[in-house]
């Protein structure tokens, strides 16, 4: 007796502790994939989980013994925080899935992600259908009241469907307003704006450790704006609004996770070039989070990314020119300047600054300086020397010396154009770009 009870047992333990699923696939067309790589999320981070080369559009990624449930993102191309799927895994099943550039991605054997995808793709629709009724001239409220109907059979349609599976988590978060009759447009953006988070669990470990409530608060901060906010700088500031209404909300949730959501709102904001938010969201949310974690590396990121931004006066660079000490910022008035970062030692910036040097011999409006990322001045002296037309400064101690750290260089050359104000108006990636540039801007 006691065999057929300790039999059983053992092999349930084995298969416990050996647990291991796969999620394998296609990437179509199949040339256009090379490799795909896959993280575990958890709340505010993403751990490196598995990897696989894909090979004739095919690929199998075998994730860690004993993987929780929660979302894996796979990331097939640069940069990856856009090109990814979000997988739900349960815990239980291998997930088999084909992805295509023309028709996206299907799920073949998960109910979990088919229901989740299916749900966010019908209800998605008929709040696009909402929207384009509301743009139509005709305001017929019996189609209206259609489409609210629609929206509330479909929301229950799906609840129902993912009892029981994690997506069911998702779909009821996502709960739509649905109002109990006809509503003008503005009333309607209004009310749905008060109970958009209604439904939402910030607590939840689950959707912390997704793409998903990221993705819904980034939304909410950016569109839900009041109609008669039309300039610039008042929708800036709605949007300043939301962040202090998200930062409530996230009350509960870890510090980590707060982190995160915050420092993707900042890029958010920087990639709408909305330098009063972005300076709002790090004077107020990012600098002290990450002080009070010892997060250092941000902050400067951020600092280095402040003070470099178009629109920003080009940090101070001093030099001995002979007996004298010069400045950029005294520099005598030109219409543009240059800044390029370079060293003696990298055959690309040999390549490069005679080219433009010789390129920009008939223009006396553009002054030039080359800053020279050195560990000794020898080579630098007699390189420097050959592009005469140029104001020359060393900074000794190459990639971590004063200016290469002021001016967060990576690579050389490294460009950077002013205007007659020394504020940085671009950052060409070459040569030929600093050229077609200026020559934009001199011939407009």
């Amino acid at each position: 007796m006691m065999k057929k009870v300790l039999f059983p047992l053992f092999i349930l333990m084995a298969m416990t502790i050996k647990a291991q699923y796969t999620i394998s696939g296609t990437f179509s067309p199949a040339s256009e994939f090379t490799w795909v790589l896959a993280y575990k999320l958890e709340a505010g981070e993403q751990y490196y989980a598995a990897d696989d080369q894909i090979t004739e559009g095919r690929f199998s990624l075998e994730l860690p013994e004993n993987s929780s449930p929660g979302t894996f993102r796979l990331v097939y191309a640069v940069p990856q925080d856009e090109y990814y799927i979000d997988v739900l895994f349960n815990g239980k099943e291998n997930i088999d899935l084909s992805f295509s550039l023309d028709e996206g991605i299907i799920f073949h054997n998960s109910p979990d992600n088919s229901t989740y995808d299916a749900y966010f793709r019908d209800i998605n629709a008929i709040e696009q259908q909402i929207m384009s009724y509301y743009a139509s001239a005709d305001g017929d409220k019996r189609e209206f009241r259609a489409l609210i109907k629609a929206l509330e059979a479909t929301q229950q349609k799906y609840e129902e469907q993912a009892f029981g599976l994690m997506a069911n988590t998702f779909i009821k978060s996502n709960r739509p307003y649905l109002p109990r009759s006809y509503e003008p447009f503005q009333e309607y953006i209004t009310n749905k704006k008060k109970v958009y988070f209604d439904e939402i669990d910030f607590a939840d470990p689950l959707l912390q450790s997704s793409g998903y409530l990221t993705n819904k608060l980034i939304n909410y901060v950016f569109t839900a704006l009041p109609l008669e906010a039309t300039s610039n700088l008042e929708e800036q500031l709605a949007v300043n609004e939301n962040i202090s209404k998200v930062n409530n909300l996230l009350n509960t949730a870890p510090e980590k996770y707060k982190l995160s959501v915050f420092n993707t709102l900042w890029t958010q904001a920087v990639n709408r070039n909305f330098n009063r938010t972005s300076d709002y969201i790090f004077n107020n949310l990012l600098r002290p989070q990450a002080s009070e974690m010892g997060n250092r590396d941000l902050i400067e990121k951020i600092e280095a990314h402040n003070r470099l931004r178009i629109g920003a006066t080009a940090p101070e660079i001093t030099w001995k020119s002979g007996a004298d000490l010069e400045k950029l910022s005294t520099l005598p008035p030109s219409e543009f300047y240059v800044l390029v970062f370079w060293s003696s030692g990298c055959p690309h910036c040999l390549e490069e600054l005679p080219k433009l040097h010789q390129a920009l011999l008939p223009n006396p409006g553009i002054t030039v300086l080359a800053v020279g990322l050195e560990d000794d001045d020898i080579t630098w002296k007699q390189e420097a020397a050959s592009l005469s037309l140029f104001k020359h400064a060393i900074s000794l101690g190459k990639w971590e010396s004063e200016y290469a750290l002021l001016y967060a260089i990576q690579q050389t050359p490294t460009y950077y154009v002013l205007d007659r104000d020394k504020r940085i108006i671009s950052k060409p990636e070459g040569y030929k770009e600093v050229l077609q540039f200026l020559n934009k801007k001199s011939n407009p």
